[in-house]
């Protein structure tokens, strides 16, 4: 399509904002990144000292750097609206998030709507696709304990063993209280297809919106976390008595719902660039408690199933509406805008460029020192 005379100012500022986002982005990470790898490395005799509190520390810049990805939407306008219940009243709990996916961006999301959510990111665990491994964020996930899946039928069992080792070496070691994870093991546009034909097959509900989830890793998330009772039948919390609730391993499931405006989703570059329109994307929490979650797999692949043909009714209601219904018994739906402080951004970007500038300074005197 060509370009018009009176387009061709905006496109010009669109390109010249976008390299200018880039090269921060660069930078960010230039100084960011290796100063996190310095602390760690300089922090490593606490770890043998205190283990408990070398994995608070790394998860609060662990946070902190999330927060710095979390920005580049925030600057560009990209911003979260909340619907559902409160995760706020968990976020002390052991929870697992299950996330549909239909876009690199989903993460970026997330990373931005939890940073209010007390100290969730910081003691949270990842589960991506191995893909992620090779980023320029891959060395921060691989020391922070996120666990990078390969997909594809061929890998899947002995990733699942993986992932059962990982989780008995990782989770309560460092002190991990949430995990992420993408059920539908691949964004929308990619297993669509493939999942209404599967659903046709086997007379599954057919799905639009979302795909039908996969039930290994949530298996074995579920049995290597949740608490037992002397009875057998798993310890959790109630959603009515959040408060009161004392019990120890995995106590709550959130059902986590994203929709973008008319079913565009926002990818990574867009996220970086900012060449898009600022947009809303919105959220939806619904909160289970553990022991309200069947753990034998036939009746957990039923409960997943169920779990996303509401999501794809959440969709659907949203695409036509711009709003997600309001929860039964309920009359209207509240949500809640969600808010980074630019105060909290620009000190701890403040720290990142401050850190890198001593870090230079400390290797370059050494340097001069030894040679």
């Amino acid at each position: 399509m060509a370009v018009t005379l009176e387009e061709a100012p905006w496109l010009g500022w669109i390109f010249v904002k976008a390299l200018m986002r880039f090269a921060f982005m660069v930078s960010n990470n230039l100084v960011a990144i290796p100063s996190y790898l310095c602390y760690v490395i300089i922090l490593q005799p606490l770890r043998l000292l205190d283990n408990k509190c070398f994995w608070y520390i790394e998860g609060i810049m662990y946070k902190w750097l999330l927060g710095m990805v979390a920005s580049w939407g925030w600057y560009a306008g990209y911003t979260v609206m909340e619907w559902g219940e409160d995760v706020k009243a968990i976020s002390k709990d052991e929870a697992v998030m299950l996330v549909n996916h239909q876009a690199t961006g989903d993460v970026c999301t997330l990373m931005m709507c939890l940073q209010d959510k007390g100290r969730v990111v910081s003691e949270m665990m990842w589960l991506m696709d191995h893909i992620f491994r090779y980023t320029n964020f891959g060395i921060i996930s691989l020391i922070h304990g996120d666990f990078f899946i390969r997909q594809g039928k061929s890998h899947r069992d002995q990733q699942l063993l993986l992932l059962k080792k990982h989780l008995e070496n990782n989770y309560r070691s460092r002190n991990r209280k949430w995990i992420v994870l993408f059920p539908e093991g691949g964004f929308l546009r990619k297993r669509r297809e493939t999942s209404q034909a599967f659903a046709k097959k086997n007379n599954l509900p057919f799905l639009q919106h979302v795909t039908l989830p996969r039930v290994g890793a949530t298996k074995i998330i579920l049995n290597a976390l949740v608490a037992q009772q002397e009875n057998g039948s798993p310890a959790g919390g109630d959603a009515a008595k959040l408060d009161n609730s004392k019990s120890k391993g995995l106590q709550w499931i959130i059902d986590t719902t994203i929709a973008y405006p008319e079913a565009k989703p926002i990818d990574i570059q867009t996220w970086i660039l900012g060449y898009r329109k600022p947009t809303v994307t919105h959220v939806h929490y619904r909160i289970f408690p553990i022991k309200d979650v069947p753990l034998e797999t036939d009746d957990l692949s039923d409960w997943l199933y169920q779990r996303f043909v509401e999501k794809e009714d959440l969709l659907s209601h949203f695409y036509k509406t711009g709003a997600f219904p309001p929860p039964k018994g309920h009359k209207e739906a509240n949500s809640r805008e969600m808010t980074l402080s630019n105060v909290w951004i620009f000190l701890i970007q403040s720290f990142a460029f401050l850190s890198a500038y001593m870090w230079y300074s400390v290797l370059q005197y050494l340097y001069h020192c030894l040679f």
